[in-house]
């Protein structure tokens, strides 16, 4: 059997951490004033969670969840491409570019078909 599900797990509990962390950090900002910042923190949360339930259902090969991962990978290349290309103030540094290119790319590649993976 291939191993690429589970380093493909290892990769979206990553991403779902990142993800964890930031949505922990927009919380004191709630606190602060800013109401807007709680709905932003519990939307990040909540995406954090869905990736580590995803994630796991991708260490047990589930099709579905493999369906799900792609689109969300697929969905985080283009939201990174269009911070990339629309100057807004984003980090374009190398830290910025891994997380969010270089690992949903790499996601992508582990988890692109394969009969065996996945049945």
């Amino acid at each position: 059997m291939s191993s690429r599900p589970e380093a493909a797990f290892v990769l979206l509990l990553m991403q779902s951490i990142f993800w964890l962390i930031a949505g922990v950090s927009a919380a004191p900002f709630a606190l602060a004033g800013e109401i807007f910042m709680a709905g932003l923190a519990l939307a990040t949360l909540l995406l954090a969670l869905g990736t580590c339930i995803c994630a796991i259902a991708v260490l047990w090969r589930r099709r579905w969840a493999r369906v799900v991962v792609i689109a969300l990978e697929v969905t985080c290349l283009f939201g990174s491409a269009v911070l990339l290309l629309i100057p807004l103030g984003f980090n374009r540094g190398l830290v910025s570019i891994l997380v969010n290119v270089a690992v949903p790319v790499a996601v992508l590649v582990l988890l692109r078909k394969d009969r065996e993976a996945f049945s």
